[in-house]
């Protein structure tokens, strides 16, 4: 088991369109709105930076209470979700400031070239940590859970202050908290992921 800090950058993953439609909104995409996604994907592409940094923690589950050793969370649903698991994944992962920048300047002029960014910055976090999983899985013959992040289910969002601690991702991967406990860059992700025995 791991207990430092690991970085990895990754090549864009595959683009799945239909995701980024999904994420905003569109059934069905006529010419016009497939025209605008290529455009708005050929400007988001060159600002996009795709960065993981995680460590691999021990687990054990009491009463509702996950203790992962340097830090511990009360949640009844995280207790469910790594039930079995020794070991966990925390995990922080960003695509970078750059759509965030992009979000801003078209939210004032185009209103839908700002919302198909949000879609691709959705799109793209996703098939970031996918990969990252399909990696980690494929190099040490493990099988992982899902991602369960603050916020979901009664995870409280005050365990960011947590994840960042131990994780230091603002150093490593240039991923910042807010006084708020909100995350800038906007299209990233931080979660724990149960690691299953290996198979």
């Amino acid at each position: 088991m791991k207990l430092d800090v690991l970085i990895r950058t990754y090549d864009a993953p595959p683009v799945s369109e239909r995701e980024i439609l999904r994420y905003a909104g569109c059934r069905e995409a006529d010419p016009t709105v497939e025209a605008l996604l290529h455009t708005c994907f050929a400007e988001a592409e060159p600002k996009l930076t795709y960065q993981v940094c995680y460590r691999e923690l021990p687990v054990k589950i009491a009463d509702g209470v996950c203790d992962f050793g340097c830090f511990s969370v009360t949640s009844a649903k995280l207790s469910k979700q790594l039930n079995g698991c020794k070991n966990v994944l925390l995990l922080g992962a960003t695509v970078g400031i750059g759509l965030d920048q992009l979000i801003a300047r078209y939210g004032k002029i185009s209103p839908a070239k700002a919302l198909l960014f949000q879609a691709i910055g959705a799109e793209r976090i996703e098939a970031l940590c996918d990969a990252f999983g399909e990696d980690f899985e494929a190099e040490t013959h493990t099988k992982l859970r899902s991602r369960f992040s603050p916020g979901y289910g009664d995870l409280p969002m005050d365990v960011q202050k947590d994840i960042f601690s131990v994780l230091d991702p603002t150093r490593h991967i240039g991923l910042f908290l807010t006084d708020r406990l909100l995350m800038s860059p906007t299209k990233s992700v931080t979660a724990f992921i149960g690691i299953e025995s290996n198979i």
